[in-house]
């Protein structure tokens, strides 16, 4: 019996758009506010780090906060060129009138990172610093605390994704994550990508973004237990001089469950598939056409090139 199909193929959801990344090639779908749907082209590189194990989850974390920035904002233009066109700010034209692209690309780094300070705020000091409050107010020992910033931890994540959804505009994204996730178990599945096939489906992907992020919390949990608590600020900085330690085991950890069939590796994904209710949602069938112009131009010519 021949092992189930699993694609490398994957993407992320835009701003009335998807961008599907392939073996060698990604395309941005937008929709346009016309209805039309505009298709942006580009090439995988691949880097010297990809085969490093460890190494290749900071790097490629990076390099999709990175370039996933550039997308997003890509798609922003694109989906609200309506809008902006006539009524373009001097500060906008000053910026595209001065800045080089170069500039320009700094200037999407510098907000990626800004994303990751926040990220690191929210997820990393934020819960050992009440941890540390109440273990002020209240004398408790070592376990106590770890469980503590664990429960603080995962509250303030769930907390954060839930808001996300209640904002118009970023439900649509979801809609569209949900669109992408159809798309693609269609194709694993075999089946022509038609907006029919494609619309039953399921939402929900082992191998998803969602996925990692929920594994990089629970394994922080256990690994950051280690730590001492001798200080909160002194935990807080061995915390942030381990955080590439823990992105690059989660990675690991993630590519072996997509790969693997055993119960473990089932066990492992459910805290994704079921963090994924907040994170995707039904899409209409407009956005199942856009999923298909983003991940039909980056299939492989051999399904067996796109294998994980």
């Amino acid at each position: 019996m021949s092992k189930e199909f699993r694609t490398s193929v994957g993407g992320q959801a835009l701003m009335e758009g998807i961008m599907m990344r392939g073996p060698e090639k990604i395309c941005c779908a937008v929709r346009r506010p016309d209805g039309t749907i505009d298709l942006t082209y580009d090439t995988v590189r691949t880097h010297w780090y990809n085969k490093v194990p460890l190494v290749r989850g900071v790097c490629n974390m990076a390099e999709n906060l990175y370039k996933g920035y550039q997308y997003l904002m890509h798609a922003a233009d694109i989906a609200m060129e309506e809008e902006t066109e006539p009524s373009d700010s001097k500060l906008d034209q000053w910026l595209e009138a001065h800045l080089s692209p170069a500039v320009q690309n700094m200037l999407m780094g510098c907000a990626a990172f800004a994303g990751v300070v926040l990220a690191l705020f929210l997820f990393t000091f934020l819960p050992t610093f009440l941890t540390g409050l109440v273990a002020d107010v209240v004398p408790m020992g070592r376990w106590p605390r770890v469980i503590l910033e664990g429960v603080l931890k995962m509250a303030i994540f769930l907390g954060y994704m839930f808001l996300c959804t209640r904002y118009k505009e970023l439900h649509r994204v979801f809609e569209y994550h949900g669109a992408e996730h159809k798309t693609i178990a269609c194709y694993e599945a075999g089946l022509p990508l038609t907006v029919e096939n494609i619309r039953k489906q399921s939402r929900f992907h082992p191998r998803c973004g969602t996925s990692f992020m929920i594994l990089v919390i629970i394994i922080s949990i256990f690994l950051y237990a280690v730590l001492p608590w001798t200080s909160t600020w002194l935990r807080i900085v061995y915390k942030l001089c381990m955080f590439p330690l823990l992105v690059g085991i989660s990675y690991e950890i993630l590519k072996w469950a997509g790969r693997s069939d055993s119960l473990l590796s089932h066990i492992i994904s459910q805290p994704g598939l079921w963090m994924q209710r907040l994170t995707t949602f039904e899409p209409d069938d407009s956005m199942i056409e856009v999923a298909i112009a983003a991940v039909t131009p980056v299939l492989p010519e051999n399904r067996e090139d796109g294998r994980w």
